[in-house]
């Protein structure tokens, strides 16, 4: 599964792992996200990955205004 938010387009975050000696290794954040399916106005069903700030857009904005936002910008649902 990708770690990309469809809403808010959150990806993994880069950075060190500090030890206590102070050794650094590569390591990512990976966003918080789920799978969620949502049901439209008009009857369809939409599959979005979406993070937990994604989730909180959809529940203040309302999934038809997220989607309709989503393919103004040309995303493919």
């Amino acid at each position: 599964m990708s770690f990309i938010c469809d809403v808010t387009g959150a990806k993994p975050s880069f950075g060190n792992a500090v030890s206590f000696s102070h050794r650094r290794t590569r390591r990512r954040w990976n966003p918080n996200v789920q799978r969620r399916r949502y049901r439209l106005v008009d009857g369809n069903a939409v599959r979005l990955t979406v993070s937990a700030k994604g989730i909180k857009i959809i529940d203040r904005d309302g999934i038809d205004a997220v989607v309709a936002r989503l393919r103004a910008k040309g995303v493919k649902i």
